[in-house]
This record gives C-alpha cells, structure tokens and sequence, in this order.
C-alpha cells in the first residue's frame, strides 16, 4: 500500500493565458482595413515599425503615448498608423475562441480555481474585460503591463504563485508560446503549449480536470 507521502500530487489550479488560448488576438485585423488590402506594405509597417518587440514594452508597462513617441521622429508620414495601435486596439480582437472559452466554462462548473496570467498593456486591458464576461471567470488575474515584468521572465509566475497562495505542483498553466510554457514548467507548474481546443481538452482530461 503506497503511503501518503509517496501519492502523486494531483493539480488542482489552472491559469490561462488569454491572447492567443481565449482571445483570438493579431494586429493584422486592424492593419488589413488600414492598409486597405496591401498585404506587403503591412507586413513590412508591422515588422520595422510596429514590430512585435516594440509591443512587448507597453506589455512590460510602457504607454502607448511613450511608445508612439519613441517612433514618430523616424516614421513621422506613418503617424496615424503608430497612434492606430494603442487607439484601436480593440479591432486587433475579433472575437473569443469559444471552444477554450467552453473548456474554461466547464472548469468553472467543476469548481476548479481559475486564474489568468497574460501579457496585455494595463491601458488595453480593462476594455477586453467590458466586451468578454467571460474573463469574469477567473479568481485572479495577473496583467503584465500592470506588473512591469512580461512572460517568459519566471518573476511573473512567481507573481501568481505569492499572491494567491497556489503551490506550483499543483497548478497547470496554458498558453499558445512554448517559451512561456516551458519557463511555467521549470518552476514547477505544469505547462501546457496550446495549439487547439482540441488538444488541451485531451490534455486536460489525461490530467484529472476535466
């Protein structure tokens, strides 16, 4: 007979990244209407002006005022297009990923403690909170760009893990970066790369959750 001590433990907290698992998020949403269908001139706006490490400051804290005045000296004639992606950040979401958002219903029912960590601007936020009740959901939530720290860093983690008094064994944590993942599961939680509703409710159901 296996003694107590030697009993797996079994994970009983999940956390959510948002972008990407419940929030179908990319600023190609926006940048197709505002580049009227010229494909080749978005791409190279998003990757030598709006670039995806520039976005990743107002993550970490940075405002969109700071941000866009960082660019305006170099790209002056692309002003309206730097100042579009804090102002119409919300074009960037077209939607729920409603088969996660089911999985994340059925935890809920289940009494599972939910919880969220995800790299957002403080200043973005609060208006995916006012369009989707369903991140009403969560028993916390950890917002990069309200902490300064973003993920991959394990301080965001440990974050969570301090303020709600959840022991890393038993959390399982989702997210669509590997990397995040991957630095959740080398402190000791769980991670899960998401890839498909499909495959994290296996994942889910192999671990006991669902």
């Amino acid at each position: 007979m296996q003694s107590p001590d030697a009993a797996p433990r079994r994970r009983s907290v999940v956390v959510f990244d948002v972008g990407g698992v419940l929030l179908q998020w990319d600023p190609r949403h926006l940048y197709r209407k505002l580049f009227a269908g010229d494909d080749a001139a978005m791409e190279h706006f998003l990757g030598n002006v709006c670039t995806e490490e520039w976005n990743e400051r107002q993550d970490a804290g940075r405002t969109f005022a700071d941000a866009a005045a960082e660019l305006l000296p170099a790209h002056a004639d692309k002003a309206h297009l730097i100042h579009a992606f804090g102002r119409r950040f919300d074009e960037m979401i077209p939607g729920a990923i409603e088969e996660t958002v089911d999985i994340l219903r059925e935890l809920k029912r289940a009494g599972v403690p939910l919880y969220a960590v995800t790299n957002w601007s403080a200043e973005t936020f609060p208006s995916a909170q006012n369009r989707f009740d369903f991140l009403a959901e969560f028993d916390g939530i950890v917002v990069s760009g309200e902490e300064g720290v973003i993920k991959p860093d394990p301080r965001i983690f440990r974050i969570l893990l301090d303020r709600y008094d959840i022991p890393a064994h038993a959390a399982v944590f989702i997210d669509d970066n590997p990397a995040n993942a991957e630095a959740a599961t080398n402190l000791g939680i769980h991670g899960i790369h998401f890839r498909s509703p499909q495959q994290l409710r296996r994942e889910l159901v192999e671990l006991g959750l669902l």
